[in-house]
């Protein structure tokens, strides 16, 4: 052998081995593209605060999802009432590597379960990127915490008072975030290096919701993908012009979608029917003397300009299709339901008639809880532990309303890997389910402490977030 070409079988080995020591990344919200997929093995079906555990490390307030990236475990918290805090520890370990804080001045309020520190990071191997309400886009050097840039973001505004729960992504070299409120929703873009702004798209017809954006690649088109309401929508990547839509969602999007392949799996619940519109709910939550109409001193004085518009006579207050002309875009006077839909990437224009493959209702879809497509099936769990499983080429029922043992609510979404389906409720119960045509119940294990936060899975380890502490196990004890 040469000595050249002993160089070059050294290089060839040290990148392998660098590769399979950097493991596998879980890099935003849900892992690679929101799918909720690992490919570890080896996971633990049997776990709790005192079982399996690896690690546990003490965070404080929060509800942000944990992220894993190039080794280290990324999430966030409040260090004190007007503290923000952006916390790495090895993934291995626990231990923690830094800790970065930062003043957030006064903040809005919030609607519980929500939390001030509910945006979940994203990162790739240099950069942790995070969102926080009064902050705007910070950028994070991954290795010891040292800020990069900061890009300022409008402070969302919200009818219903929910508070700010948006999370960025990472796509190539831009940083995507979607900021869907109820006063002025956009999609941006910005240089994940130095944090300037590449394109910005209003997205007018929108109210409050909180959809990550996802990729679909159909064909040679490659879309940024936003469930919003009433319509999905793709993006072009290059410059943020909308390509194409689907008008078949439901006024309000909690649920980020699931892509497999070209397909986009969504699953909506909107409260009440069809003819449920905005103005019913703003009667319910915002007339305080419930007389059958806004008044102006009813609702922030960030909406006083659109309840002028909807004030078209001028008697000082908002009454019946008045509310729903103020607050909803007349292209999309959409309303509530529930719906499982696939619906195929790409196209131009609108595609409603054209690129739903399959669309049922009424068959358990959450408010709150993403759709999980695993293994062929569609898989999809709500309040009560409900569950329900779909044939994800055709949408064919192979179970429907069966419940998983853990009766509650649901914030978290549901993730899968090794052959296992991991269910996390707010009451701090884990349900592990076997991923299978059928529903069984493998396991359920007890946090001791509420959880909102979706777990994330890398490299053979589950990270659970609960309330106040993160939780790695594993079965590399055993």
């Amino acid at each position: 052998m040469t000595r050249l070409s002993m160089v070059c079988l050294l290089v060839t080995l040290l990148t392998s081995t660098m590769a399979t020591a950097r493991g596998e990344d879980w890099p935003q919200f849900r892992g690679p593209n929101a799918t909720g997929i690992s490919t570890s093995t080896n996971l633990p079906v049997t776990f709790s605060k005192s079982e399996n555990v690896l690690w546990s490390a003490d965070l404080g307030t929060g509800i942000a999802c944990p992220i894993v990236a190039s080794g280290r475990v990324f999430t966030t918290t409040m260090s004190d009432a007007q503290t923000f805090a952006i916390v790495c520890l090895d993934a291995a370990t626990g231990k923690e590597a830094w800790r970065s804080e930062f003043d957030t001045g006064p903040l809005p309020a919030i609607m519980s379960p929500n939390t001030q520190a509910s945006s979940t990071p994203a990162a790739d191997d240099q950069r942790v990127y995070v969102y926080f309400s009064t902050l705007g886009l910070l950028a994070l050097d991954a290795t010891d915490g040292k800020l990069l840039w900061k890009h300022p973001i409008p402070l969302p505004t919200y009818l219903l008072g929910w508070g700010a729960a948006h999370s960025p992504i990472v796509y190539e070299n831009m940083v995507l975030f979607n900021q869907d409120d109820d006063l002025a929703p956009f999609l941006l873009a910005v240089d994940k290096y130095t944090g300037e702004q590449l394109w910005k798209t209003p997205r007018p017809e929108m109210l409050a919701g909180y959809a990550v954006p996802v990729i679909c690649r159909a064909g040679a088109q490659e879309d940024i993908v936003i469930a919003g309401s009433g319509k999905l929508k793709g993006y072009n990547p290059e410059n943020g012009q909308e390509r194409w839509t689907c008008n078949t969602l439901l006024r309000t999007i909690m649920t980020t979608p699931a892509v497999k392949d070209d397909l986009v799996y969504v699953s909506l619940q909107s409260y009440g029917d069809t003819e449920r519109v905005l103005k019913y709910a703003l009667l319910q939550w915002k007339d305080t003397n419930q007389d059958g109409k806004l008044a102006k001193s009813e609702l922030d004085e960030a909406f006083w300009s659109k309840f002028d518009r909807g004030d078209t006579n001028g008697d000082g207050f908002l009454i019946d299709d008045e509310i729903d002309a103020a607050f909803q875009a007349p292209t999309n006077m959409v309303g509530g339901g529930n719906i499982v839909q696939a619906i195929r990437g790409g196209g131009t224009g609108d595609v409603t008639k054209t690129n739903v493959v399959w669309s049922i209702d009424n068959k358990a879809p959450s408010n709150i809880s993403s759709p999980l497509v695993s293994s062929g099936r569609l898989f999809l769990v709500k309040k009560g532990g409900i569950s329900a499983s779909f044939a994800a080429d055709s949408g064919d029922t192979l179970w429907e309303k069966k419940r998983i043992r853990n009766f509650g609510n649901y914030y978290a979404s549901p993730v899968a890997g090794d052959g296992k389906i991991y269910v996390m409720g707010e009451n701090g119960f884990v349900v592990v389910l076997k991923d299978a045509p059928k529903l069984e119940i493998l396991a359920k294990n007890d946090m001791g402490e509420s959880c909102i936060a979706t777990p994330a899975i890398a490299d053979g380890r589950i990270f659970v977030r609960t309330l106040t502490k993160l939780y790695c196990f594993s079965n590399e004890k055993q």
